[in-house]
This record gives structure tokens, sequence and C-alpha cells, in this order.
């Protein structure tokens, strides 16, 4: 039943908390993320690119929380920063968010993060 509501929340909102471990003071940092799930994986977007510190703290330890309200999964994060791949990406969230919103808040489009199997 939590997998259905966990699954249900992505489904049907544009925006979700994670929490990684902070690289230097290994405490658990919060973020608030728009995401894209595309073929089961739900991707990210850092909004700084690769000097996003969410996404540098992956670099050292990919563990990732994604808590979506009340539901909460624990996984292994995938950076990626293959040029190719990272554009599909963009075009994902502008197809979801628009290309105006994407310009606006995103800088530095040059790293995605992929959590795998989420679906």
């Amino acid at each position: 039943m939590a997998r259905q509501a966990f699954v249900k929340f992505l489904e049907e909102h544009d925006q979700i908390t994670i929490a990684v471990e902070g690289r230097r003071s290994e405490r658990t940092i919060a973020n608030p993320v728009w995401f894209v799930l595309h073929e089961g994986s739900l991707w990210l977007l850092p909004v700084r690119g690769s000097r996003t510190e969410w996404y540098r703290n992956l670099l050292v330890s990919p563990r990732i929380k994604i808590q979506t309200g009340r539901e909460e999964l624990n996984a292994l994060a995938r950076t990626v920063d293959d040029p190719k791949t990272v554009k599909l990406v963009v075009e994902w969230f502008k197809e979801k968010y628009t290309s105006t919103e994407i310009a606006r808040y995103y800088t530095g489009l040059d790293v995605a993060v992929e959590v795998p199997n989420v679906l």
C-alpha cells in the first residue's frame, strides 16, 4: 500500500523533497526539487548543474531519500554527466515544466541524476 501511495504522489505532483548526506558535515540535508518520471526511473536536474551542493554531495555518497508527502523511499542515485543524456533529461523537464520555467530557474545544465527503478 505504501508503494502505491508513493507512486500516486509522484504522478500527481511536480515537486518532491530529497535528502542527501553532506560530504563534509555528514548531516542529512533536505531540498525541494522538481523531477521527471521516465521509464520507471526518477530523474532530477540540479538547478546550478554540477555546482549544486546536493549534487556534489551525491558524488561522494550516492544514498538519497525521496520524500513524497508521508511516504519515503531510500535509494541509490546515479549521477550523469554524459551530454547526450543530460540534453534528453533537459527536454523532459521542458515538456513537464515549460521551457520558460527551466530557463528561469536552471543554470549550468551540465549534469543530471537518475534514481533507477522507482516505479
